[in-house]
């Protein structure tokens, strides 16, 4: 393996045409493993603009995802060139054939390209390093990149970031487009199963803002800060319904004040969220959900690092509520809003 300074890639594939955008090289690539043995909504999630990107590099090639829990064939559904979903069990003691079985898997087929998706993740580092392949793309930080982009370290957008720089190593032009947005990929179907969600709640004749209120721990705001929120929120938008996206805990941070959407089907909350104006939203999978809909999500930190984690996609912001006061998050918000209304980009 290089060191990280010098490159993300191993054994750059000598039998392969260094001519730019070769069509021989991109049918050699026929096989893609990526490593992100992890349950959690949101880190799924951020691997979506990753599979963006291998497919249209390489778009006849089949992307393997090696991944934890449940989720992942509901996550990742109209993604048409993931091909298998090895999911570990999230508790592997309980199911340990199964954890071992997936792990072998890995090990059995061939790869053309296996890349690490998390460079913090042990077991992640674990599966790059057993799988078999010819090429790997490491996790691991280039500080050459790391100089030239801001937004490098994401962990939505440094995976393709370091693939792009694999896909110059190989021969290809360089890119420098903005990375993918996150993205569920929702039908007209789904987001219009969505619209009927939404109208069953609220005035249909109005627009909507959507809140998601719980976090997971610290992240987690008070019930007197959300209370106070949602009382500004009502003053400063008269002419909007508001309501509030449940968490599968069935718990609400504004104590039921607000009409409430409650689902476990990670795709109807998120149809649901795509046919409001702005999503709000403490850090969480739910709010990477929000931004996965294409709607303009506000993500709210206090804890941990925006940088690594701020919603990602056209028109999302991310707002530290430790610099950043209740009158500037309004404005913010009326920004959004008043641009949706324009029908300008955000």
């Amino acid at each position: 393996m290089k060191s990280q300074q010098a490159s993300t890639s191993k054994n750059v594939l000598p039998e392969i045409s260094k001519a730019i955008g070769d069509s021989r090289t991109k049918a050699k690539i026929k096989r893609v493993l990526i490593c992100r043995p992890n349950h959690r909504l949101g880190n799924l999630l951020l691997i979506t603009p990753l599979l963006q990107e291998i497919a249209e590099a390489f778009p006849d090639c089949k992307i393997d995802l090696f991944v934890k829990g449940g989720l992942g064939p509901i996550v990742f559904k109209n993604y048409e060139n993931v091909d298998n979903i090895i999911q570990l069990p999230k508790r592997p003691l309980k199911q340990l054939l199964r954890y071992v079985k997936g792990w072998t898997s890995i090990r059995k087929h061939k790869y053309d390209i296996v890349i690490d998706a998390d460079k913090k993740s042990s077991s992640g580092r674990l599966s790059f390093l057993f799988a078999n392949s010819k090429d790997k793309i490491s996790g691991n930080i280039i500080e050459d990149i790391d100089r030239k982009y801001n937004d490098y370290k994401h962990h939505a957008k440094f995976p393709v970031y370091n693939f792009r720089n694999y896909l110059t190593e190989i021969g290809f032009a360089h890119k420098d487009t903005p990375i993918p947005s996150v993205n569920l990929k929702l039908t007209s179907a789904e987001i219009a199963r969505g619209k009927e969600l939404l109208d069953e709640l609220t005035d249909s004749t109005r627009q909507t803002i959507s809140l998601f209120t719980y976090a997971t721990g610290k992240k987690c705001y008070s019930e007197s800060w959300w209370d106070k929120f949602y009382q500004r929120l009502q003053t400063e938008f008269p002419h909007l319904n508001i309501v509030e996206v449940l968490p599968v805990e069935n718990i609400s941070k504004l104590s039921f004040k607000a009409p409430a959407f409650y689902s476990k089907d990670v795709r109807d909350i998120a149809s649901f969220i795509a046919n409001t104006l702005v999503f709000v939203g403490a850090d969480s999978g739910i709010m990477h959900l929000g931004s996965s809909s294409q709607t303009p999500t506000v993500g709210l930190f206090s804890v941990t690092d925006q940088t690594l984690y701020e919603p990602y996609n056209e028109g999302s912001v991310a707002i530290n509520t430790n610099i950043i006061n209740t009158d500037d998050c309004i404005k913010m918000i009326r920004d959004i809003i008043d641009r949706r209304f324009r029908h300008e980009p955000v």
